[in-house]
């Protein structure tokens, strides 16, 4: 090339270069934000029972917005999915219904467990009140059906506590392996009265009535969730339960009656 073909380029060159480049002073171009990476197999989720209307729709979301990713859910009492979860069961994520059940996983299996909704008990009883059940003191009531948790799973330990702080000594009829079996028991009509909690008569929509409990003899209960050490899927476990805690989630679990922590 020539000294004056060289000459014509390299002012070419600064011509596009200063129709292009931001003027001194002027904001400089921000670089395109990264994009997410997809997740995608199958997430095993293993949650309170309790949770069981408001997880699932929550993983619907995470499938929707994944579309790669499939969440398998697994409800029942916090007792049997922590034992599970000892016992080496396949799982990435646990939520359970207490921290004393959330304990006995992780102090086997590890894992910083962090609390993403809580709850309380109520009265529930058939629609109508067929046994004109008015407070926890009906719960000792030979005449009446009642229905609990087994204490061993936590809506029978807390149901316990509250029991204890309002100095009655419940006659259960039944005692259930999680709260879903004593919300059956009032829907069907084979209980006259017992504790569930707040979400679940919420949940019920109508099947049965909620009779509040006084302030003084709550005993709110925790939902942690964890992320499982070693999760097959632990990425996708990480989403899960930051979704849990974000937006998202925690408007999930406000309308749904949960409190927040």
């Amino acid at each position: 090339m020539t000294r004056r073909g060289r000459a014509a380029a390299v002012g070419l060159a600064l011509v596009v270069a200063g129709c292009t480049a931001p003027a001194p002073g002027a904001p400089q171009p921000s670089a395109p934000a990264a994009t997410p990476a997809a997740l995608e197999g199958t997430l095993v989720v293993l949650a309170a029972a309790s949770l069981t209307d408001v997880l699932t729709d929550l993983a619907a979301e995470l499938e929707h917005e994944h579309p790669g990713l499939q969440v398998e859910t697994a409800f029942g009492a916090s007792s049997t999915l922590a034992a599970q979860v000892v016992a080496g069961a396949p799982a990435d994520v646990l939520v359970t219904a207490s921290r004393a059940t959330m304990t006995t996983a992780t102090d086997a299996v590890g894992g910083e467990p962090v609390v993403v909704a809580r709850n309380r008990l109520e009265l529930a009883v058939p629609v109508g009140n067929p046994g004109g059940v008015r407070s926890l003191a009906d719960l000792a009531n030979r005449d009446l059906t009642v229905a609990l948790c087994a204490p061993e799973v936590p809506c029978g330990a807390v149901g316990a506590q509250v029991l204890a702080a309002a100095g009655v000594q419940a006659a259960p009829d039944t005692l259930e392996r999680d709260v879903r079996g004593v919300l059956t028991r009032l829907r069907l009509d084979e209980a006259d009265a017992g504790l569930v909690y707040r979400t679940d008569i919420i949940a019920a929509a109508g099947d049965v009535e909620g009779i509040e409990l006084p302030d003084d003899v709550q005993v709110p209960t925790d939902h942690p969730a964890v992320v499982i050490p070693d999760a097959p899927h632990a990425e996708a476990a990480a989403a899960f339960v930051a979704l849990l805690r974000g937006p998202a989630g925690r408007g999930a679990f406000l309308d749904a009656g949960f409190e927040l922590p």
